[in-house]
């Protein structure tokens, strides 16, 4: 019994409370060095849930993963947006270096195909990143996709509402994401796998780009449409 309990107190994923304990589970720098720092040098975490906690869209959230998706698309990894709030705007994203041909966008019609969606591209070896916009999820369902996450050992980022910092999750970051008064966006750590909370940052985005929150035309008008020769 002993064995199993030190055992467990060595792994990262058994929060301590008060004591430090540094995890060796693989991570993805999250290209801001300012935000490593307060995730002890990890980024995001592989095989697991992360979780980007906001009140509205549109806040420089999409930035944030940006150069994760700069290296994974650019690796031949493919990065899935799934049932995102607006259109993703392809030309942007080209402009900022993300591979568009390891892009997939998913829209799903209810929460049952939402589910089954996202484990299937969190196991799936191709996957590099999965961005997913889920609204409510259960304790349960928010395990299951862990499972997945696990299985895959890709990156996983949900972007839910703030409201939902109160609820317990077994994700192993959770970031709260706020806009700053001088065009940034600040970064608050509400939990990191093998560490206490607390620490926060702040990321410059006046130089942002316009990745997904553009009005795009939903028919497109070709050379086809004039009189038929």
């Amino acid at each position: 019994m002993s064995e199993i309990l030190n055992t467990l107190m060595q792994d990262a994923r058994v929060w301590q409370g008060h004591q430090h304990v540094r995890t060796t589970q693989s991570a993805e720098p999250t290209g801001y060095q300012v935000l490593d720092n307060q995730l002890g040098g990890i980024g995001w975490p592989r095989g697991a849930l992360s979780e980007c906690l906001l009140d509205a869209p549109g806040i420089g959230e999409l930035h944030l993963l940006l150069p994760l998706m700069q290296r994974l698309s650019g690796g031949g990894k493919t990065v899935f947006w799934l049932n995102p709030p607006h259109t993703p705007y392809a030309p942007a994203l080209a402009r900022e270096g993300v591979n568009l041909d390891q892009v997939v966008l998913i829209n799903t019609d209810d929460e049952g195909d939402f589910l089954w969606t996202l484990e299937n591209c969190l196991r799936s070896p191709v996957t590099g990143l999965v961005m997913a916009w889920p609204g409510k999820l259960a304790a349960r369902e928010i395990r299951r996709l862990q499972l997945a996450a696990e299985a895959g050992s890709n990156v996983c980022v949900l972007f839910r509402e703030r409201r939902y910092a109160e609820q317990n999750s077994p994700a192993a970051l959770r970031l709260e994401l706020v806009p700053g008064d001088q065009q940034d966006l600040r970064v608050n750590v509400l939990k990191r796998r093998g560490s206490w909370p607390g620490q926060c940052c702040s990321l410059a985005m006046d130089h942002r780009a316009d990745l997904a929150f553009r009005e795009v035309p939903r028919v497109v008008q070709g050379p086809w449409s004039g009189r038929a020769g």
